[in-house]
């Protein structure tokens, strides 16, 4: 028996030694110290053996069978360290190669021009005002003073849900809203950024989604010299210092007077090219003093509070601040179109 046992001690470790993988050193040691294992049937034999003999055979084969497993151990972590200096060496990464660039998104042309035009007017002491898309006849038109069956409804092609509402047709209504919420008390001094929506045929320069950005200021003894003051300034932050505006008569059925704004040509300095069509002009906004009608449905006494109104259109002030040709660039999410405008 003893002879047995360090014949199988020696054939465990030459099998360790020629193992190559952790899993040939497994199946050693289920074959050698497993249940089933020569080594458990040894001991199993042991009853045969005199009470003088069990004792010494015992420490025997516990000699051999921690002896196969030390080097079973052994052999385990120096496969383990050889796989793991493998994958390093496999892994190596050479710090002098240049860094892969990350592609970075930017904002989008109009969302710049619409914070752009925020933060002016931020700086000018105005707030940011919101209301719903989907509107209510009343507010959309009515309260603008633009009474059922009134012509200049038929300018504004609607989309209607029912008869009382439909997705309103520029940022107007906010600015009823803001004055009806006031109940003709106190100041107003906000713009009125959001989308609008018109029954039109999508081209270079129409779309029937497009945004707007309206402004409202409504105090005592308020001027159309304090109108053109502020669109003057706007003018020369969004389109350079030297610009210079002039003001056409209009019609706005929500303002009393109405005018159009035109800034100088940026691209000619006012001498006439392609751009502004030979005049030296371009036209960018509508404007006016509020009219009374719609001071007094909101709760205001036009004797003694008086405002200006004004609204422009974001994609046409960054078409004619970046040379953009066709409006629907700004919707077709082309990343060829919007990589152009990455911020530095």
């Amino acid at each position: 028996m003893e002879a047995r046992l360090k014949e199988l001690q020696e054939e465990a470790l030459g099998k360790i030694e020629t193992a190559g993988e952790l899993k040939e050193l497994n199946d050693v040691r289920i074959a050698y110290l497993g249940k089933k294992g020569p080594i458990t049937e040894v001991l199993r034999g042991m009853g045969k053996l005199s009470q003088e003999e069990r004792p010494r055979m015992g420490a025997l084969v516990n000699e051999v069978r921690e002896a196969i497993q030390k080097r079973l151990d052994e052999k385990v972590e120096a496969l383990e360290k050889e796989a793991i200096e493998k994958q390093l060496a496999s892994e190596t990464i050479d710090v002098t190669l240049p860094g892969r660039p990350v592609n970075a998104g930017s904002h989008h042309p109009l969302t710049a021009v619409i914070e752009e035009i925020e933060d002016l007017f931020i700086g000018m002491g105005y707030e940011i005002a919101e209301g719903p898309e989907v509107e209510q006849d009343y507010y959309n038109f009515e309260a603008l003073n633009l009474p059922k069956g009134h012509p200049a409804r038929d300018m504004q092609d609607s989309f209607y849900i029912t008869e009382e509402i439909l997705l309103r047709t520029h940022t107007s209504p906010v600015q009823a809203r803001t004055m009806e919420k006031h109940e003709g008390k106190g100041p107003i001094k906000i713009i009125c950024p959001g989308k609008v929506y018109r029954r039109d045929d999508d081209d270079a320069t129409h779309s029937h989604q497009f945004m707007q950005i309206e402004g409202l200021v409504i105090d005592k003894n308020i001027r159309m010299s304090d109108l053109k003051g502020t669109l003057q300034t706007f003018a020369k932050k969004m389109f350079g210092e030297e610009r210079e505006i002039r003001l056409r008569p209009s019609f706005f059925p929500f303002t009393e007077p109405s005018v159009e704004m035109d800034i100088s040509c940026m691209m000619c300095g006012g001498k006439g090219c392609g751009t502004c069509k030979g005049t030296g002009w371009i036209e960018i906004l509508g404007a006016g003093m509020v009219h009374p009608n719609v001071l007094r449905m909101a709760g205001y006494d036009p004797a003694e509070y008086q405002g200006f109104a004004f609204g422009m259109g974001p994609e046409r002030i960054a078409m004619l601040k970046y040379g953009i040709d066709d409006i629907r660039h700004f919707y077709t999410n082309d990343v060829r179109f919007l990589k152009q405008f990455k911020r530095a």
